[in-house]
């Protein structure tokens, strides 16, 4: 295995300020290591300099990696070695598919159902996203963005519901991470989650839904045009 290209395990974050068993809180660092491309696509992951930074044995990171495999952020080929799973536009297709049917239903109920005190968490969520533009803070927006839509799914009362829509969109989820520092693809974001909130605060249903239509669109035509500026993060097709 050619070591210039291997992870750079110093980028992972301390375990110890995780949550759950061991082998839980690699996994979530590795995959917040991967989803934030501080591990690269095609990027080899060895173990030993993982084990070294976290201070764990090799039990807890096979177990992540396998999970990550299960996720399909890692692939794992006998006798070669693992490496950061390639981007894959089927993938992503799919994903968006998934995600998109998630996300218009939870929309429709929450216009319908939303609580006084839900729309508060909702108003400060958005206030937050705008202080975060202002402040040029993409990652800092990223996160706030992520709370937006984890909030309408709250909303629903579907416990689930959040875990399976970030189960079935992992990879869009690294894809948007490289589409947000797009120059105005912060400030289009913050206006397409403003007219979702005003949907949701006169309780259209329809416009909700049509606002999460256009908002989610955007997502395949922009990933469509970062595989041709960077066709090496990309599966060859």
């Amino acid at each position: 295995m050619d070591n210039t290209n291997d992870i750079d395990a110093a980028l992972l974050a301390d375990i110890s300020t995780l949550e759950g068993s061991l082998a839980q809180r690699v996994y979530q660092a590795m995959k917040e290591a991967i989803l934030a491309l501080d591990f690269p696509p095609g990027a080899n992951v060895r173990k030993a300099p993982i084990c070294e930074k976290l201070g764990v044995s090799r039990a807890p990171v096979t177990e992540a990696i396998a999970r990550l495999a299960n996720d399909g952020l890692v692939d794992v080929v006998p006798q070669s070695g693992t490496h950061v799973s390639y981007f894959s536009m089927d993938e992503i297709r799919e994903g968006v598919f998934l995600r998109e049917a998630l996300e218009v239903a939870t929309v429709a109920k929450v216009a319908r159902d939303i609580t006084d005190d839900q729309l508060k968490k909702l108003s400060r969520n958005m206030r937050l996203q705008e202080l975060l533009v202002d402040d040029d803070d993409t990652a800092g927006f990223y996160q706030a963005d992520e709370e937006f839509h984890h909030l309408l799914m709250e909303f629903t009362g579907f416990q689930r519901l959040p875990d399976v829509a970030q189960t079935v969109s992992l990879q869009v989820t690294r894809a948007r991470l490289l589409l947000l520092p797009t120059p105005g693809r912060v400030a289009e974001t913050l206006e397409e989650h403003r007219a979702l909130f005003n949907a949701i605060r006169n309780r259209d249903e329809l416009a909700a839904q049509r606002e999460m239509h256009r908002h989610i669109g955007q997502l395949l035509p922009r990933i469509a045009a970062l595989q041709a500026e960077k066709p090496e993060l990309f599966e060859k097709q």
